[in-house]
């Protein structure tokens, strides 16, 4: 009882490559949009507006993943017996969800100012879609058999071939799946965006400061279960902190966020009652 890997994650049509790692990264891309376009209408938005964003939002959020994966592992391309130039090469995997976030979070205000949607309502309705992309992205790493925790003799654990065996580890030592845990928890973030979201009602930015802090949660347990090769700092993956530290200004955001609108709507109603009362 294991989990196998899949024997390629390439397949070609004539000359052209069909790369797992991309087919799912789009895959998750249109499972956003087609939920964030369901979500967008209650919040004052139209699907055309979210397909304009969408085209500023995804480049940018691309661009912004590979350059926080190869800033925070830079040796694998500049370091010794590194290839700068495979930094370029994205189809290979390695898109770091930091940077994706927060250059495609640029993007998106971008688009929402070109398309005149509120940036809150486009980022809100996005919320529990991102959560869906992630989740549907993962399945890349698993086909390129990267990205796994360490050993384990639990009934699940993910087969890896000796080509992608690391150093150190015999043939057929069982490894945790991270791709799968990740994914898991990143489907049930998604369902409880979505039944939260319907039984309160949230402040602006509230639901995507939720995800932030339902993300790292457990990216947080799940970054300290992998190996491969990454940045240490004080003892710690660069990515262990990374998620501490956005886990922190998610729970931040997302107080400041209800507080702020809370204040906001105290001082109208005092204007309001100021200028009922007067002569």
């Amino acid at each position: 009882m294991s989990i196998p890997s899949p024997s390629e994650s390439v397949w070609y049509l004539g000359p052209l490559p069909l790369r797992a790692y991309a087919l799912a990264i789009l895959a998750g891309i249109f499972v956003a949009l087609w939920l964030t376009v369901r979500r967008i209408g209650p919040r004052g938005g139209t699907a055309e507006q979210v397909y304009d964003v969408t085209m500023w939002a995804v480049p940018f959020g691309i661009v912004g993943g590979r350059l926080y994966h190869v800033i925070s592992s830079p040796r694998a391309y500049f370091g010794e017996g590194g290839e700068p130039i495979r930094a370029l090469y994205i189809w290979e995997g390695g898109l770091g969800i930091w940077g994706a976030v927060a250059l495609g979070a640029v993007g998106a205000w971008i688009g929402c100012r070109r398309a005149g949607l509120s940036f809150s309502s486009y980022a809100d309705a996005l919320a529990p879609g991102l959560l869906l992309a992630q989740a549907i992205g993962r399945l890349g790493n698993w086909f390129n058999q990267e990205l796994f925790g360490g050993p384990t003799d639990l009934p699940w654990g993910l087969e890896i071939d000796d080509a992608h065996l690391p150093a150190g580890y015999e043939s057929g030592t069982l490894f945790h799946p991270t791709f799968l845990y990740e994914l898991l928890w990143c489907v049930l973030g998604a369902m409880v965006l979505l039944y939260l979201d319907k039984k309160v009602k949230f402040r602006p930015f509230q639901v995507l400061w939720l995800y932030v802090v339902w993300y790292t949660a457990g990216r947080l347990w799940i970054e300290l279960l992998r190996i491969d090769t990454a940045e240490i700092v004080w003892g710690m993956r660069v990515n262990v902190w990374t998620s501490l530290a956005v886990l922190s200004l998610g729970v931040i955001g997302f107080v400041i966020a209800g507080r702020r609108n809370i204040l906001v709507n105290e001082s109208s109603e005092s204007d309001t009652e100021q200028s009922t009362n007067q002569p």
